[in-house]
């Protein structure tokens, strides 16, 4: 059964019913099920998802996307348990008070109690440590730099929403160790940068980039890095995280190394991750009210060819659309022939448009007779009319374009959608009226974040880096936009996914 058969069998009403402006939530949710990324588990099962086919494409070309990056800059993929015991979850400290929450236990095995709880992951570090501890004996074995690609769970509370928040989640975490602080801080930045690299050249997203106050970096981490993307909502998406970890956790297994001295020294670890929330800041970002809306990048299908015919010319155009499927598949180009019989030229634009197909040709008697095919953009309708020679030039040509018509949109609401505050009803007052981003400045304490969290439910999201804060150990006479008291760092306040 072909993928069009399929999607005629579901009977699904084509077009979107709710608005992305004035029902953000009902409106993300239908998308994602009427463009078939995804179908909620079963009754029981809150907050668990079934990836579709079309939805797991979008995560394997990211995947791919960011592989490449990690094996380039030396990383190694490796695969560890699902499940991690007790004793070694509890073996670091902050692991266990920052995730035991939202921890699943396994406590029988088949029809036996077992001997000692495994927590299903949360994350790795506890399971993937003792095991760097025992590959890296010298200075020579460093740095050792492992990834997985995996999926986590974590047993949340909130109200869970496809690829944004479930219980669990696909993602990659990465896990380094090295010889010198100097040289785990470069790592952390060199994901820090792939992750950025991930939003702006491939999902057609800007990012802001800083760290997360004290009080949110990850449990055991000495510097928690990140990337924050704005949807069009006035929320902010964590896109992924980096961490300098310090020694702690190298002390906490005893990950050590002997130096060119012979001298033993604690490493200092890295770890890193990104996960398929990236795809929920996809679908909310560019999507609108007629569906999906995909960059050219990620696409599963970048063209989707619709012929146009009446009986006496159905031969000659479907000739002609078939040679330029051909010439575009074999340029490299992901392209669909649609030549059902069963539905009409209108029913297939709106389809191909439901599905975030970025450019749609059209081309019907009078495109075969002038050697020419109609090039339509999605989202934003642009038509336009080529010549049939260098087509698959000429389609990268307009793959770019839809490219940068996705981004240009996407910075400018980045863009006029960052504000300054001096204090607290200001912050009060911009978050709720706006949304967005205020920068303020802020005392360094987390009471300060708590009262304006506990009014309109925003958070610090990010504070820009140490020697990229004006605030920082500085010379001014800021004071904290919510107590008062003296400015340590300017913060990015907004509500968060």
């Amino acid at each position: 059964m072909s993928e069009h058969e399929s999607a005629d069998s579901d009977a699904q009403e084509l077009g979107v019913t709710k608005s992305k402006e004035y029902e953000t939530g009902e409106w993300y949710a239908e998308v994602v099920q009427k463009a078939k990324l995804a179908s909620y588990a079963p009754e029981g099962m809150s907050g668990f998802i079934v990836t579709r086919p079309r939805g797991y494409a979008l995560w394997e070309r990211l995947q791919n996307f960011l592989d490449a990056k990690f094996k380039a800059t030396g990383a190694q993929n490796a695969y560890f348990p699902l499940f991690i015991p007790e004793s070694y979850l509890e073996a670091e400290k902050d692991i266990v008070e920052g995730f035991d929450p939202e921890v699943a236990w396994v406590t029988q095995g088949g029809h036996e109690e077992l001997e000692e709880r495994l927590a299903v992951r949360p994350t790795s570090e506890s399971i993937i440590a003792p095991y760097m501890s025992q590959w890296v004996r010298s200075h020579r074995d460093l740095p050792l730099k492992l990834n997985q690609w995996c999926s986590v769970v974590r047993w949340e509370a909130t109200d869970t929403k496809p690829f944004f928040r479930t219980k669990e989640f696909l993602w990659q975490e990465g896990h380094t160790a090295h010889a010198t602080r100097d040289d785990a801080w470069d790592e952390t930045m060199t994901r820090l940068d792939q992750y950025e690299s991930a939003y702006r050249d491939f999902l057609a997203i800007p990012v802001l980039r800083g760290q997360k106050p004290d009080h949110d970096k990850f449990p055991g981490a000495d510097t928690t890095t990140t990337v924050e993307a704005l949807m069009p909502d006035g929320k902010s998406v964590q896109g992924g995280t980096s961490h300098y970890l310090g020694t702690s956790f190298a002390e906490a297994f005893d990950i050590t190394f002997s130096d060119e001295d012979e001298a033993e020294r604690v490493a200092h670890t890295t770890s890193w991750g990104l996960s398929w929330r990236a795809l929920g800041a996809l679908i909310m970002t560019h999507s609108d009210d007629q569906g999906l809306v995909l960059p050219p990048t990620v696409a599963p299908t970048q063209v989707a060819i619709v012929p146009i015919w009446q009986e006496d010319t159905k031969d000659e155009v479907l000739e002609y659309a078939e040679g330029v499927a051909e010439e575009l598949e074999a340029a490299g180009v992901r392209v669909e022939l649609d030549d059902r019989d069963t539905r009409n030229p209108g029913f297939k634009f709106n389809e191909h448009e439901l599905n975030g197909v970025p450019v749609r040709f059209e081309i019907g008697p009078y495109e075969v007779e002038d050697d020419e095919v109609t090039v339509v953009h999605r989202p934003d309708g642009e038509e336009a009319t080529v010549d049939r020679d260098d087509i698959a030039d000429t389609t990268r040509e307009h793959l770019d374009e839809v490219y940068a018509k996705l981004y240009a949109a996407a910075e400018e609401n980045l863009e006029g959608e960052v504000r300054e505050a001096d204090s607290r009803n200001e912050i009060l007052g911009t978050i709720g009226q706006h949304g967005g981003y205020v920068k303020a400045p802020w005392c360094g304490d987390e009471a300060c974040e708590a009262e304006v969290k506990d009014q309109i439910a925003a958070e610090i999201v990010m504070v820009p880096f140490e020697d990229e804060d004006d605030l920082h150990g500085g010379d001014h006479d800021e004071t904290c936009a919510v107590c008062d008291d003296d400015a340590a760092r300017t913060a990015y306040f907004a509500k968060s996914y």
